[in-house]
């Protein structure tokens, strides 16, 4: 099962960077046609990896979104959710295939050691807001192990309140099915210092579980720190909530 559902995975991305050329050929590749691109692109690596996406609420159209952050598979859950464009760290870029695929689908990256790569990050935050696609962001600043949402750092959220945008807190959490009950959400979670190829392994090895993830209402905010505490307490109270019930 692990090698097929590799097999799979490779073919997969494969055909994403075919389909990506071939996008190029039919003319400029706008950041909405990119935005489109990946959210297409993970429905078919969720497709491989056998990974259900179900979701709860609405996904917000545009503004700034803001998510618990567990694991690189977090990212394709919600590209299948929304089209949308990710603040990511700027190791993401170095990374073999998925840097260049998170670059092609329209990615911010943010060295989170340069003041100045932050103010960079905010000016072209603020630029993504005047689109009507989403930027998510994980305010965290890290993966983990889903014990506890972290404190969100709420620098990059001052580009949505200053141009008067909405921000929508997402919760996203990873649930076994019913009768695999020994498979636990850490199992899942990419975090601390392990290596993101033999954890993709031990994922592709693994079966029952989905991705599930909530979207609170769009709200508007006067200032970052109310901002960022609040929307911590919303992402907070829906991890603890019920399970979704609605699927993709």
């Amino acid at each position: 099962m692990r090698l097929r559902r590799a097999l799979a995975l490779a073919a997969t991305l494969v055909l994403c960077v075919l389909r990506f050329w071939l996008a190029r050929m039919r003319g400029p590749l706008t950041l909405e046609r990119r935005a489109l691109w990946l959210q297409a692109s993970a429905h078919r690596a969720l497709a491989a990896l056998a990974i259900q996406v179900r979701i709860e609420g609405q996904p917000p159209a545009r503004g700034l979104a803001v998510s618990n952050h567990l694991s690189y598979l977090d990212i394709v859950a919600f590209s299948a959710a929304m089209p949308c464009f990710f603040v990511s760290k700027a190791e993401v870029s170095r990374w073999p295939y998925f840097g260049k695929a998170a670059r092609s689908g329209g990615t911010i990256f943010l060295d989170r050691a340069s003041r100045s790569s932050a103010e960079a990050v905010a000016r072209q935050i603020a630029e993504r807001l005047k689109l009507p696609i989403p930027v998510l962001l994980f305010p965290e600043g890290t993966s983990t192990d889903g014990a506890e949402v972290l404190h969100f750092h709420s620098r990059l959220l001052d580009p949505a309140i200053q141009c008067g945008a909405p921000i929508t807190a997402c919760a996203i959490r990873y649930a076994a099915a019913a009768g695999t009950a020994q498979l636990a959400e850490r199992d899942l979670c990419w975090f601390g210092d392990q290596a993101f190829l033999p954890h993709l392994w031990k994922v592709l090895g693994l079966t029952g579980f989905s991705a599930e993830i909530r979207f609170g209402e769009p709200r508007l905010y006067t200032g970052r720190h109310v901002a960022g505490e609040q929307a911590h307490a919303e992402v907070t109270a829906m991890r603890c909530a019920g399970k979704v019930i609605c699927r993709l």
